[in-house]
């Protein structure tokens, strides 16, 4: 399982909550993130939100190659074991930041992701919807690297991921991520039974 939102949605805060309601019935959860949840992917991840400027297709290219890695070393041996895996953000964000919202292409950004990691996807993907007035006020002053990039790129990215929800509608759950954090996993853990 993903989740996908802008930044500021309350994903990360969800796929918590989500991991830990299944933990406490008894199923084994790997819960992790992108990029990240490998230490190449660690490293990634600082240079990607807090490095220096990065060309869209270097970070489209950065943002593939953490998660290749992260396929290969935590994502598949954990599926293979029959693990329950919650993933904070996935191939998705790609194709919606780097695609849609730095206009790269979604058909190309997608085919990059799904030629690293095998052609995996999600089974669901929770997608947290919020406004931009939302997400400014919930991500404050303290923004990473692409966090500054602001309302604009958000727009264009939760646009893409309406669309992506549109055509893939067993795949993704449109959550309403503007209630509180209790209603909002109340609901996610509905889908999960």
């Amino acid at each position: 399982m993903t989740f996908e939102g802008i930044d500021g949605s309350g994903k990360s805060t969800q796929a918590l909550l989500l991991a830990e309601a299944l933990r406490a019935d008894g199923r084994e959860v790997v819960l992790t993130r992108e990029p990240g949840g490998t230490p190449l992917g660690e490293q990634v991840r600082e240079l990607l939100l807090h490095g220096d400027h990065v060309s869209a297709w270097a970070e489209a290219a950065l943002y593939a190659a953490s998660r290749a890695q992260h396929v290969a070393e935590v994502i598949r041996p954990a599926l293979a074991r029959g693990a329950t895996v919650i993933c904070d953000r996935y191939l998705d964000s790609s194709v919606a930041y780097q695609g849609a919202g730095r206009g790269l292409g979604v058909e190309a950004v997608r085919t990059l992701n799904l030629a690293v990691t095998g052609g995996l996807l999600p089974d669901r993907t929770f997608l947290i919807e919020i406004d931009g007035a939302t997400a400014t006020a919930r991500v404050g002053e303290t923004r990473d690297r692409i966090e500054r990039d602001g309302a604009a790129l958000w727009d264009r990215v939760a646009a893409a991921y309406r669309e992506f929800a549109a055509a893939e509608p067993d795949r993704f759950v449109r959550v309403d991520g503007c209630r509180p954090a209790e209603a909002v996993a109340a609901e996610i853990r509905g889908f999960c039974g």
